[in-house]
C-alpha cells in the first residue's frame, strides 16, 4: 500500500457536505488493535477536519491517539426513508494533537476518503 504524505483534496460537493459541521463518528485504535468509535462535534476548513470535547485529554480516544495517529472519521446523514436514501464520507488519515489558548483539540490530516450520495 502506497503511504500518502500530502492531504487528500475534496471535492466541492464533499467540501460543501463537511462544512456544514456537525456530529460525526471517530475511529481510533488501541495499543492492541481493538477499535473504539465514538460520536464527535468537528468542523472543517476546506482542507482539515478538528475536533475537541469537553475532558479531550481524559477521553479513551485521546489516549489511543497518543499512542497511534491512525484515525477514520464519518459524516453521514439519512435524507429520506422511503425511498431510503444516505449521504456521507468517511476520511481516514493522522490525527495531530493540539493546543489553542490552553485548549486541547485534534487536526485530521486526511489520507484518503470515500464518499457516497453527494
Amino acid at each position: 500500500m502506497k503511504i500518502r504524505s500530502e492531504p487528500c483534496l475534496f471535492s466541492e460537493r464533499e467540501a460543501v457536505f463537511l462544512c456544514h459541521g456537525g456530529l460525526a463518528r471517530v475511529a481510533t485504535v488501541s495499543q492492541d488493535g481493538q477499535p473504539h468509535v465514538v460520536p464527535v462535534a468537528f468542523e472543517f476548513d476546506g482542507r482539515y477536519i478538528y475536533f475537541s470535547g469537553r475532558q479531550l485529554v481524559r477521553s479513551l480516544k485521546f489516549r489511543h491517539l497518543l499512542r497511534n495517529d491512525k484515525v477514520a472519521i464519518v459524516v453521514d446523514e439519512v435524507v429520506s426513508m422511503d425511498p431510503w436514501t444516505a449521504r456521507g464520507i468517511e476520511v481516514r488519515g493522522v490525527a495531530e494533537l493540539l493546543v489553542a489558548n490552553g485548549h486541547p483539540y485534534v487536526k485530521i490530516c486526511p489520507l484518503s476518503k470515500a464518499s457516497w450520495g453527494l
